[in-house]
């Protein structure tokens, strides 16, 4: 009989519940997989093979049996190593080597070869979305816990291995749920350059101070070497903090690009972007021709 495992997906800057159903049947040895899957996502019934044997459970491809993966909504591209959890789980419930209960459930997560989790990006948009439509438990790799858990009202179970989850599965190993202190999130607000390591520049940081206080804008002009964008960066150590719904929305972002620091799973303060002097000079350039078609519409 089918499985079905509910996972997730990256859309945009929100997440998307996914589908991942599983179909095992007598016949010649074939694991496919339909639903718009890229080619991360297909490679992952190799990773999924080794980690299966090396947490004790049989391959895929030890039996002559016909494995379907269907990754539903069918239209939606599905890319990312985070399926592999999901995909490994339902497979052990159709193939009849694992029972256990998926309702209120959601799994995330990258299985290296040897069955241990990897972290994922987006673990906060994960959450959030599990906590709007009613779920109750997120099972992910133990990396992710923190971030997971910035979301309240939501168990967060961080495993090290898929042999531990199938353990908790199973009623035969307990994962206490990560929990955060929040009101110690914030003790460790630390700016990258603090404004008062500058010396000089007595004119410059006054008017960062005044552009801070006042929400300004200021543009800063001079020759290379001059100390501009150590000043603008600076800036950030003297603008108000963050509130905890703004570190949520920065950090979400943080978290899908893959940009959050390896030791820290929030971000704190304003954060600061730097594009390059010549991004949108090359982007505005337009031929006569082009410039005389803008005028004449």
């Amino acid at each position: 009989m089918p499985s079905r495992i509910l996972s997730a997906a990256i859309v945009g800057l929100d997440a998307q519940i996914i589908e991942v159903e599983t179909d095992v049947s007598y016949g010649l040895r074939c694991f496919t997989m339909v639903g718009l899957p890229g080619k991360e996502v297909e490679e992952a019934k190799e990773r999924i093979g080794s980690a299966l044997k090396s947490a004790g459970f049989y391959s895929p491809y030890s039996k002559s049996q016909r494995v379907l993966i269907n990754l539903a909504p069918a239209d939606l591209k599905k890319q990312g190593a985070l399926y592999d959890l999901p995909i490994a789980l339902g497979y052990l419930l159709a193939s009849g080597q694992m029972r256990f209960n998926t309702e209120g459930k959601i799994f995330v997560g990258e299985l290296a070869l040897d069955g241990k989790l990897r972290p994922i990006r987006g673990a906060l948009s994960f959450s959030l979305k599990a906590k709007k439509y009613g779920f109750s438990e997120i099972i992910l790799p133990k990396q992710n816990a923190p971030e997971a858990a910035l979301v309240e009202d939501i168990k967060v179970v961080g495993a090290e291995t898929l042999g531990e989850i199938a353990d908790y599965l199973k009623g035969e190993l307990d994962i206490p749920s990560f929990n955060l202190e929040r009101e110690k999130i914030f003790e460790k607000t630390i700016s990258a350059i603090d404004i008062g390591w500058i010396k000089g520049q007595d004119y410059a940081k006054r008017a960062l101070e005044i552009a801070a206080s006042g929400g300004h804008n200021l543009i800063m002009t001079g020759p290379p070497g001059t100390g501009k964008t150590l000043l603008a960066k600076s800036i950030c150590s003297i603008l108000p903090k963050l509130s905890f719904e703004n570190s949520l929305e920065v950090t979400q972002i943080y978290s899908i690009a893959g940009l959050l620091p390896e030791n820290d799973f929030l971000i704190r303060t304003p954060p600061f972007r730097s594009p390059h002097h010549t991004s949108s000079d090359s982007d505005n350039r337009l031929t006569p021709r082009q410039n005389s078609a803008q005028i004449e519409a």
